[in-house]
């Protein structure tokens, strides 16, 4: 396969991927976090150039084993191997497998729109820091070792998220962003739960991706 490193080459393959929306999702989060800056430091690949059949994203400089086991369907339980396959003619793109780190959302942002809705009185919008690893890490259903504490501090330092705080600054719920563009971590604590907050910080990340140009669902 052919790896994709000219910019001009990259934005083309990301119209044509817009244009097969939804089905195209599983790399064209990718492929608009790489055309905005790379923080994922990923890279993408093509079967041929420019009448491509198949699409890969994976971490730059990874040798691809072609093990069809590490492209697993959404709903599997390894959130490791961040690749995602896309195989089809240019008019009707199939998605082959995925995985996309176990989204929390879905694939894209799960929001309702509503004129002037906010949060919570005594709730603000912030952000996580990298001292609330420990808590991500503890509250993902696929958390709790080493490897699942680097990648969240991995995601966590390089895309975006949205966190609602109390008063004090302390976290009540927030929606991580991964590699992909999607919901890996959304959680809210369980003593504040029923109040609406899921669904003020999922509208907040979903405005915010709109604005940088990533497709929203709901």
């Amino acid at each position: 396969m052919k790896i994709l490193t000219c910019s001009a080459h990259l934005q083309h393959l990301e119209g044509i991927l817009r244009k097969s929306l939804p089905i195209a999702l599983p790399v064209f989060g990718a492929v608009l976090n790489i055309n905005r800056g790379n923080p994922g430091q990923f890279e993408v690949l093509v079967d041929k150039w420019p009448e491509f059949g198949a699409v890969l994203a994976r971490p730059s400089g990874e040798v691809a084993s072609g093990d069809m086991e590490h492209c697993r369907r959404r709903g599997d339980t390894a959130p490791w191997h961040h690749c995602s396959w896309i195989c089809g003619s240019l008019g009707t793109l199939g998605v082959l497998g995925l995985d996309l780190g176990m989204m929390g959302a879905g694939l894209g942002y799960w929001a309702h729109w509503k004129q002037g809705f906010g949060p919570a009185p005594g709730v603000r919008v912030g952000s996580l820091s990298p001292s609330h690893v420990d808590l991500l890490n503890e509250t993902w259903p696929y958390g709790g070792n080493a490897r699942s504490r680097r990648f969240l501090a991995e995601i966590l330092g390089r895309f975006p998220q949205v966190c609602l705080q109390d008063g004090s600054g302390q976290p009540l719920a927030w929606v991580l962003t991964d590699h992909f563009g999607t919901g890996t971590h959304s959680y809210t604590l369980p003593e504040h739960r029923r109040h609406g907050h899921m669904q003020v910080a999922l509208t907040v990340a979903a405005q915010r991706a709109h604005a940088r140009g990533f497709p929203t669902f709901g």
